[in-house]
């Protein structure tokens, strides 16, 4: 059947189920023990507020979609024209190729062709794989242009836990820094967390109101950072992090289809601006692989 988000793909694993959509590649809905842990949303509908996409070859915004690139000034498509940005990179509404299926795991392929403003030819893939707990995805971007190429990768999965009042909901990320941005939410400035953003004890999500991204994550002693939704009842949804995966933008959103409230945890190699501040960019030389991983699990 065909939907706004695409062939509609199922994994399941023992306890855990999960729904990702070609288009965006997206993590439309992820199950733990038959607890809802990424909130789905109607199939008759586009992604809402960019749901479970992937966001390559950069996450969150560029002003203007201008940047410079060495000597030359690009000029990305406005795809956020309320703010006039350029937002969520260049795959958001693209449906991405199944290049291999099983019960457990799925891998999702779509290039970055050279268009207007980002003259580069990038083959990007996404894995998605069930493990007891949940869920890990891993990112690879390969550069097929003949010089180097600036990327950045991000996603915007949606986190809950299912059979709780989400207003009771603590949150937790372990940040020491966050960005302070402008009424077009671009960064001005970075400043250490205080009362609004410092969560690196656990607040209630209804005492929060985010759209925020935090630097200076962090990691355990195995080298993931771990942000964390824990419930009344002691159950803990993590959302981790790994190497090279230094930002995170928190957004907590109460127009979510089906939800009163929903934070959306974005695991980004780079923040808002990254085209034009160089902050977490990564320059791929003609022929070079990178790869990145994140996830998300659930514990009792």
């Amino acid at each position: 059947m065909s939907t706004p988000t695409g062939v509609q793909i199922h994994l399941a694993s023992g306890g855990v189920r999960a729904q990702l959509s070609q288009v965006g590649a997206s993590l439309r809905h992820l199950v733990v023990d038959g607890t809802t842990v990424v909130p789905p949303y109607p199939e008759d509908q586009p992604a809402p507020a960019c749901a479970g996409v992937v966001l390559v070859p950069w996450p969150n915004r560029v002003r203007d979609g201008i940047w410079i690139d060495g000597d030359e000034t690009r000029a990305l498509a406005i795809t956020e024209p309320k703010l006039h940005n350029a937002s969520h990179g260049l795959l958001r509404y693209t449906a991405y190729e199944i290049a291999d299926q099983a019960d457990d795991t799925v891998l999702l392929r779509a290039d970055v062709v050279p268009q207007t403003g980002y003259p580069y030819l990038l083959e990007t893939s996404v894995r998605y794989t069930l493990g007891a707990e949940g869920i890990t995805t891993e990112h690879t971007i390969v550069n097929r242009a003949s010089s180097a190429a600036p990327v950045a990768i991000g996603a915007h999965p949606y986190v809950t836990i299912g059979g709780t009042d989400p207003r009771e909901l603590r949150l937790r990320i372990p940040a020491e820094t966050y960005f302070e941005t402008d009424d077009r939410m671009l960064p001005v400035g970075e400043s250490p967390v205080s009362e609004g953003t410092d969560l690196r004890a656990p607040r209630r999500l209804a005492d929060l109101q985010l759209d925020t991204g935090f630097a200076n994550l962090h990691r355990d002693d195995d080298g993931l950072v771990r942000s964390t939704l824990t419930a009344p009842d002691g159950r803990v949804a993590t959302l981790w992090q790994g190497e090279g995966m230094d930002y995170l933008q928190a957004y907590t959103n109460t127009r979510f289809p089906g939800q009163d409230l929903v934070v959306a945890l974005e695991p980004m190699t780079a923040p808002a601006e990254a085209f034009n501040s160089g902050r977490g960019l990564r320059r791929l030389e003609p022929g070079e692989r990178w790869t990145v991983q994140w996830g998300i699990t659930l514990s009792a």
